[in-house]
């Protein structure tokens, strides 16, 4: 900066004899202070983020046995009971299948994260356990667990509003539905909505391998979100599950069992063979959703893993009087066999539990909902929206009546 004399000039406040100018060379060293400073903040932020890194690493190994503890506790407590939903009036296992692909393809759209799944569904599963839930509420249900996973552990600019839920379910549901059931299930769960899910335990796991390897991670997501869809596996824990499903993804991808603690190797082996004997029981919308880079393609690498034991199987048998036996053998057990548990049809006077919202005192379509879906009047509900029209309803019924082929043999 250099002080100049020039002729003088009038400016706001009078005349002025001289005035200040800036060179080259003072830019240039007004950019090199400017370059070293901004290195320093850089070098200071990364200190901090090793010092936190360190601090946090200390701080989890203090505390994990009683962490460990404290989550192990918890999904016991917040476990569903299989029993109690098989006793449902209308909802079926078959049923199930339907609704968690609508669940997942909204929880894919919405890009939410991977714990809010299972929290939806235990949310879901729990909630099927204290209340009779009809066919034509199954779907709303699963939309009200799904928002209150999503405002209970998501981003908030990822959670859906009521309107997109309701444009996915063909605006069937009116908004104040949504809001009713949704207050409703958290009344029915006593405001207990925390629950140690399959990720979180995973995530726990995962921790202990010496390196970062997220095709194992996906894989393990993948075969637990398999096990979703059958019933046997709805009354395993979550800390079994995520255990199990990492040791049969290193199976898959060969990689080699390493030392973990006591903890993380104390998977069960009868979970791990179940879920080997569902990896053929695939979900198309499962099956596209894994498909893609972003999660590492494993169900692609699945289906290579199943053709390549598949030829190993033949190769073994090389007869076919062998092979037909072989395979005749294995359709009979009952790990193998696709078909989805059934229950009977109860036709009780009056339902078991407490009867599921929708319910405002001041208009009654009670009647109209029972001519609707030919329901006796003491099951009808009084709802504040007017019901779907026949064609509507008959088609909705369809959906949830008709077991899927994959599923059901």
């Amino acid at each position: 900066m250099a002080y100049l004399n020039q002729q003088p000039f009038v400016t706001s406040r009078g005349y002025c004899d001289s005035f200040f100018a800036e060179s080259d060379d003072d830019d240039e060293i007004y950019a090199v202070r400017a370059e070293a400073r901004e290195r320093a903040r850089v070098v200071a932020r990364t200190r901090q983020r090793e010092m936190a890194e360190d601090l946090s690493q200390m701080t989890r190994e203090e505390y994990e046995e009683d962490i460990l503890d404290h989550m192990e506790n918890m999904e016991t407590e917040t476990m569903p009971d299989v029993n109690s939903i098989d006793i449902q009036t209308e909802i079926q296992w078959f049923m199930r299948p339907y609704l968690l692909d609508f669940l997942i393809e909204a929880h894919h759209a919405f890009q939410l994260l991977p714990e809010t799944l299972f929290l939806a569904v235990n949310l879901l599963d729990r909630y099927c356990s204290r209340r009779v839930v009809y066919k034509r509420h199954y779907q709303l249900v699963g939309c009200a667990a799904l928002l209150i996973a999503a405002k209970y552990g998501d981003r908030k600019e990822r959670v859906p509003t009521i309107g997109e839920l309701r444009s996915m379910c063909c605006a069937l549901y009116d908004h104040d539905m949504f809001t009713q059931m949704e207050w409703h299930v958290l009344q029915t769960l006593n405001w207990i909505i925390g629950h140690p899910t399959v990720d979180n335990f995973l995530q726990i796991a995962l921790a202990e391998l010496p390196e970062d390897d997220p095709e194992v991670e996906h894989m393990s997501l993948y075969i637990c979100e398999i096990a979703l869809y059958h019933k046997e596996f709805v009354s395993v824990r979550p800390s079994t599950m995520a255990r199990s499903a990492l040791a049969l993804s290193r199976c898959i991808l060969t990689r080699p069992q390493p030392k973990l603690s006591e903890w993380a190797a104390r998977y069960d082996s009868y979970v791990v063979y179940n879920l080997s004997q569902r990896l053929r029981e695939l979900s198309q919308v499962l099956g596209r959703k894994y498909a893609s880079m972003h999660l590492s393609a494993v169900s692609i690498t699945v289906e290579g893993f199943l053709r390549r034991q598949e030829q190993l199987r033949r190769y073994a048998s090389p007869n076919s009087s062998d092979t037909a036996s072989v395979e005749q053998s294995l359709t009979v057990t009952s790990y193998t066999n696709p078909q989805t548990p059934q229950k009977g049809h109860f036709h009780a006077a009056v339902p078991a539990g407490v009867l599921t919202p929708p319910i405002t005192p001041d208009k009654d379509f009670g009647s109209t909902f029972s001519n609707t879906y030919g329901l006796p009047s003491h099951l009808s509900l009084s709802t504040s929206t007017p019901p779907p029209s026949a064609e509507h309803a008959n088609q909705y019924n369809y959906q949830f009546e008709q077991p899927p082929p994959q599923w059901v043999q």
